[in-house]
């Protein structure tokens, strides 16, 4: 296991040094200035640091008692950030909350708050979990409080991320995956209607299933994604010698950082990120297999889950396999909510996988093993 935790934040390092190396070049390039986000981003990484500091030496088990309070407070500032005067206005979205110079985003919080809440609920719930009340009613309510606020931001990315890992929690948690199912399909028709009734989100999806059509438009920036892959081919253009990050790929150092990646680096560099996401994947499982708790087990894959089908999600809007969402790349995009959320969840793996080192793996009727091994 000290393996296994060593080569988790190995790579998780990895990932941080990368996002401040490219960083650096798309600074220069829209700021005239190569430190500009770098000396930002170091600043919310030295945060990032001692929050997942704090975390691994956290006994993870004591948050059994404060996913509630965490919980509520997520969803308290999800419906703050609503209100003028208290939320911001930027880019059609009310997403962010400034406290001075501080902008901090809920829905970043959220992620966290739903990883927590869901584990206390469903090992609490163990023994009962086939009970329609236990398993489908409260945990799809509890759902409700986190998804609603986010997607009325709007924020259709981060709903569809934390609606996925709560699912997937649930599922492994023991909950049957017909209903599971059936109320997937049905939350996935809404999503529908909400789209077809908003004309900016339609023409997302009409951009995304004729890009060229929208070339001058909605389909902007996944063009000029697919140039940037493309004009890296195999070997990249070389570190700083990116074209795309010249006000031709919006966003460039945020949701959009991984193209610049494979038009600087070229598609081998590319692979081997996606490799190092896929690793972690299995790290994260396999600490996860190895949890001394349901609750750690939970806690564990919910964290995996969170940050390894946010890594997916973004290499599938910049790969045009998904209309675009705005989900950054876990470790590697700028942001300084993100990467201290991000921070606390790495701190909580670390301190399950330590837990685990202490004393024998316990649990109750738990399926969770069984469904995880075969997935």
């Amino acid at each position: 296991m000290r393996r296994t935790i060593s080569l988790f934040i190995a790579i998780v390092l990895i990932l941080v040094t990368l996002g401040v190396l490219v960083l650096a070049s798309a600074s220069s390039a829209k700021y005239d200035d190569a430190s500009y986000f770098v000396k930002r981003q170091l600043i919310w990484l030295a945060f990032a640091f001692i929050a997942a500091a704090v975390a691994a030496r956290f006994d993870y088990r004591a948050y059994q008692k404060l996913a509630i309070p965490i919980a509520a407070f997520s969803v308290l500032l999800l419906i703050l950030v609503r209100i003028p005067g208290i939320g911001s206005y930027i880019n059609g979205s009310w997403r962010w909350i400034r406290i001075g110079p501080i902008t901090i985003q809920p829905s970043e919080i959220s992620k966290v708050a739903v990883i927590l809440l869901f584990s206390w609920w469903l090992a609490r719930n163990q023994r009962r979990i086939d009970e329609l009340k236990r398993g489908i009613v409260v945990p799809f309510v509890l759902l409700g409080c986190f998804a609603l606020p986010i997607i009325v931001e709007p924020d259709f990315g981060t709903t569809m991320l934390v609606s996925t890992v709560a699912v997937s929690m649930m599922f492994l948690g023991g909950v049957s995956i017909a209903p599971l199912l059936i109320i997937g399909a049905i939350g996935l028709l809404g999503v529908g209607v909400l789209i077809f009734q908003n004309p900016e989100r339609m023409s997302r999806i009409l951009a995304f299933l004729d890009p060229q059509k929208y070339e001058k438009d909605k389909a902007w920036q996944l063009i000029n994604s697919l140039r940037a892959f493309a004009g890296g081919d195999v070997g990249g253009v070389g570190f700083g010698n990116s074209m795309q990050k010249y006000n031709y790929l919006p966003e460039a150092h945020t949701d959009f950082i991984f193209p610049i990646i494979g038009e600087e680096l070229g598609l081998v560099a590319s692979l081997l990120v996606i490799v190092m996401y896929v690793v972690l994947f299995v790290l994260g499982l396999r600490i996860a297999l190895n949890a001394r708790d349901d609750f750690g087990r939970l806690l564990a894959f919910g964290i995996t889950l969170m940050i390894t089908i946010q890594a997916l999600i973004n290499f599938a809007v910049v790969t045009g396999c998904v209309p675009t969402k705005g989900l950054a790349l876990p470790f590697i995009s700028y942001g300084g909510s993100s990467l201290v959320i991000s921070g606390v969840m790495i701190g909580i793996l670390v301190n399950v996988a330590h837990s685990s080192m202490k004393s024998p793996s316990k649990s109750s009727r738990n399926p969770f093993k069984d469904r995880a091994r075969k997935v």
